[in-house]
């Protein structure tokens, strides 16, 4: 994670809880459809926790976290249930979880780093594991004018990255636009992918 951001969020982290972003529900019904009951979620990044709450509504088994201490404290209060602080990087589990949502968090993943993210991602999921993430579209690596780093990939750019993190059964990707916390529009980039079934002998 790149520090300058992740010291925004740290700093900013209850005016950025007090903002609502209801554009991605819809994103949020679909990738619930695709897992079964009560399955395991781990969400990234899950900032003031407004989906936490509507997966943990829906039955499902969520563990929640956030790169910013401060973020997670917030979530937490708010869910009346721990939050953890996790950075990417420290993903360890292995075929732990049907799904992975990421809404609006790894776009901040340096470039370099997004593949071992990515295969980080895939180890944690179990085979046919449902994964989202969301990402703003663009060419190059940079910066908004809140300081914030972005990672900016084209399609064709992602869906290599993708593929070089590990096998999947299918990867869809729409595009769309949202208007973040600087209250500027920006084209976004929308991931569902599947992980592929596990061939290994039993």
């Amino acid at each position: 994670m790149d520090e300058a951001t992740l010291q925004f969020y740290r700093s900013n982290a209850e005016a950025y809880a007090r903002r609502e972003i209801t554009s991605r529900h819809a994103r949020l019904t679909a990738f619930l459809a695709l897992l079964p009951p009560r399955a395991v979620i781990l969400e990234l990044g899950c900032g003031a926790g407004g989906d936490t709450a509507e997966m943990l509504a829906c039955g499902f088994d969520v563990r929640a976290t956030d790169g910013s201490p401060e973020m997670a404290a917030v979530a937490s209060k708010r869910l009346g249930r721990p939050v953890e602080t996790l950075l990417f990087h420290n993903l360890k589990e292995v075929e732990a979880y049907d799904g992975v949502w990421a809404n609006a968090c790894l776009l901040h993943v340096p470039r370099e780093e997004l593949a071992t993210v990515l295969s980080l991602v895939w180890r944690a999921l179990k085979p046919r594991g449902v994964f989202y993430a969301s990402y703003k579209e663009g060419d190059a690596g940079g910066r908004d004018t809140l300081d914030r780093y972005y990672n900016y990939p084209s399609q064709d750019w992602l869906r290599a990255t993708y593929a070089a993190a590990g096998k999947w059964n299918s990867l869809s990707m729409e595009r769309g636009e949202v208007k973040g916390f600087d209250d500027k529009m920006a084209p976004m980039l929308f991931v569902f992918a599947q992980k592929a079934p596990d061939f290994r002998p039993s």
